[in-house]
């Protein structure tokens, strides 16, 4: 048994940030029902490329969806209507990423499940939250991290503004949902009434800030980006060159600096004064650098990890490829196979769970392919489905 077996899942969802949430879950043994509108072709991220399988999916839709289920549905028809609430029955919670006007026009909270099922969860993830007075903006990851500041954090002090090169505003929002939905089904279950929860890019990515934002709601200090994409007051904690490329070192504790002296046979940098302590290290961070330059200049990058690893935190520098290929990487069992009906063997980054037995690993579904087989489980026959069908509710 998969620790979320038995749970099930409705996910509104589209694009990003919903369904890299709910994938955890799916992952984790929930059955996820995709709830896409055939019109407009379902979900937009199943037209993202530049890799396709198939018309309506890609290696950009199956990074998000895999172990899901997919059902046709128009939530504004009423039959299909009919058909949500008695999903609605059937289902632990809901978890949608629409604009955050859209779930009370669309009947998908709490208020609006209830009647069909009391203990039902609702987690909205939305741009800007489901109040205020951005409610009904739309909002995707690169916004949030220019208005929140991350830009001002990334990159070297003389360049411009520089996002995160990964959507990890989407990535932290959804895994937050997700947890939220988690929280809101335990205590359904013991309670036996369900609630909305909400979750917005927004406010994940100003929660993150964390203890920048401590040192400035408190003593109004602006943090900002340090040389070599170092730490912003701790030092050395930064990039180094190598002979051949970079090392990134994180002395982040006393012993780890004293440590570093001796590995790279400067333990006279000990007993200096300049660099006796953090608040010393950090005031003559460039002179310090230049130091480092000259002594890890002398090897590899290799080499310098074969001379420090397990003793001092360091770590190299990889391109995406030299990541994905990187033997531990492989070793962990970072890259799960799928049998995917249009590329056998297709390839994507496994989950990060790793619970003492195999996970899942099923595609991304096809639009719709679950359709018939969730209304014959809800109690419809083929004529019910076939009328469903011609009158466009599924």
């Amino acid at each position: 048994m998969l620790p979320l077996a038995g749970v099930r899942i409705l996910a509104v969802e589209v694009y990003g940030a919903g369904p890299f949430g709910s994938a955890h879950l799916a992952d984790l043994g929930a059955e996820v029902i995709k709830i896409e509108q055939r019109a407009g072709g379902g979900d937009v991220s199943r037209a993202v490329g530049p890799y396709f399988l198939g018309e309506g999916d890609g290696h950009f839709f199956q990074s998000l969806n895999r172990n899901k289920k997919s059902l046709t549905l128009d939530l504004k028809h009423p039959q299909g209507r009919e058909v949500l609430l008695k999903l609605a029955a059937t289902a632990d919670g809901l978890m949608g990423n629409l604009r955050g006007d859209q779930p009370e026009k669309l009947g998908i909270t709490y208020a609006g499940l209830a009647s069909a099922n009391p203990k039902i969860v609702c987690a909205h993830l939305s741009a800007y939250g489901r109040d205020g007075s951005r409610q009904s903006w739309p909002g995707y990851d690169y916004l949030m991290q220019g208005e929140a500041g991350w830009l001002s954090l990334t990159g070297e002090p003389d360049g411009p503004p520089s996002r995160m090169g990964l959507s990890v505003v989407d990535y932290s929002t959804g895994t937050t949902c997700a947890l939220a939905l988690l929280a809101g089904i335990l205590e359904a279950r013991r309670t036996g009434r369900g609630r909305d929860l909400d979750v917005s890019l927004y406010d994940v990515a100003m929660h993150q800030l964390n203890y920048p934002a401590a040192w400035y709601l408190n003593e109004k200090l602006v943090t900002g980006r340090a040389p070599r994409s170092g730490h912003p007051f701790i030092a050395p904690s930064q990039l180094c060159r190598t002979r051949d490329g970079w090392i990134f070192l994180m002395a982040q504790t006393q012993r780890f600096w004293e440590l570093l002296c001796e590995k790279i046979d400067r333990a006279d940098l000990k007993s200096k004064p300049e660099f006796r302590d953090f608040a010393a290290r950090r005031g003559r961070r460039d002179e310090l650098t230049g130091i480092l330059d000259a002594e890890f200049g002398k090897r590899t990058t290799a080499e310098w990890l074969e001379r420090l690893r397990g003793t001092v935190p360091c770590g190299p520098v990889f391109d995406m490829a030299e990541a994905l290929e990187n033997p531990y990487f492989l070793e962990r069992g970072g890259v799960q196979v799928f049998d995917h009906p249009d590329k056998p063997g297709f390839k994507l980054v496994a989950s990060p769970f790793r619970i003492g037995e195999p996970l899942p690993a099923r595609p991304a579904p096809k639009l719709g392919e679950h359709t018939d087989e969730l209304l014959r489980d809800l109690g419809y026959g083929e004529a019910d489905i076939a009328r469903l069908k011609a009158q466009k509710a599924v």
